[in-house]
């Protein structure tokens, strides 16, 4: 199965930035891929309340046009994510959708870890401020293609026993849309990603955000293909890029039966 991890250059300016989503879109489609994934924020990264002011259900026009393009297309398009209001909270979830061919959603992926951080003199950020918590953790089966795809998103890397319960979930593939930063992803991003992949034996596909010359907000990029054995298939350069990668059932079952790590658990 080819995929196909776009990393984009978003700014505040989401309809832009939707416009400039569909165009990669159609080109990884063009060269044959059956899967396709965006970064996180690919429709709006900025500052929190522009973010927040962006928000719509999961059934609104923007993702309605995503899911259209998906079914004219006839692939499934992983759309990065985009913020979709908490009522309940006041605040909003940072959601990444699946998409099927048909162009309905398969899939709701709401990020369960979020990035606070307080060193004092230094940085001090709290993602939980704006972003309410998801509680569910998601794998969901392509039926037409015979993978089980699980979700996660960008600072959920750096806990481990959630790529393990999506692996218990069936997971083959996990999609890890970020926007990592530019101070940790140099040291941090590709490592854990090969981390994730090697200890649980699946394929990862990370789309990134890299940053656009105007965007205040610093992030890394180097958007990666990673096969069940950690090694890298396709690694974005530093710009706007789209990564491809064929990925093979055969082999990752040839992994997990020679190096059976899954099978000899005790935890």
């Amino acid at each position: 199965m080819w995929v196909a991890v776009i990393q984009m250059q978003s700014t505040g300016d989401a309809a832009a930035n939707q416009a400039r989503a569909h165009q990669l879109i159609n080109a990884a489609a063009g060269r044959g891929a059956a899967l396709v994934a965006l970064p996180e924020y690919c429709l709006c990264l900025g500052p929190p309340e522009a973010i927040v002011a962006q928000a719509q259900p999961v059934d609104g026009p923007v993702v309605q046009s995503f899911g259209q393009q998906a079914r004219e297309l006839g692939l499934y398009l992983l759309l990065g994510t985009i913020p979709e209001p908490a009522p309940e909270t006041g605040k909003v979830y940072n959601t990444s959708l699946l998409l099927g061919p048909d162009g309905r959603i398969l899939a709701r992926y709401r990020k369960i870890h979020l990035f606070d951080i307080n060193i004092p003199g230094k940085v001090s950020f709290q993602e939980s401020a704006h972003i309410a918590a998801g509680q569910e953790i998601v794998a969901v089966p392509l039926p037409e293609l015979g993978w089980t795809v699980g979700l996660a998103i960008c600072y959920d890397l750096r806990f481990p026993e959630l790529f393990r319960a999506l692996v218990d979930r069936g997971a083959e593939i996990i999609v890890v849309p970020a926007a990592f930063s530019q101070v940790t992803g140099r040291d941090h991003w590709e490592v854990l990603l090969r981390a994730r992949a090697i200890e649980n034996q699946v394929y990862i596909l990370a789309p990134a955000q890299y940053p656009h010359p105007d965007q205040s907000i610093k992030t890394y990029g180097r958007s990666l293909i990673i096969d069940p054995w950690g090694l890298s298939l396709a690694r974005a350069v530093d710009r706007e890029d789209i990564i491809y990668a064929c990925l093979d059932r055969e082999y990752l079952q040839k992994i997990r039966t020679e190096l059976p790590c899954l099978a000899n658990r005790r935890l």
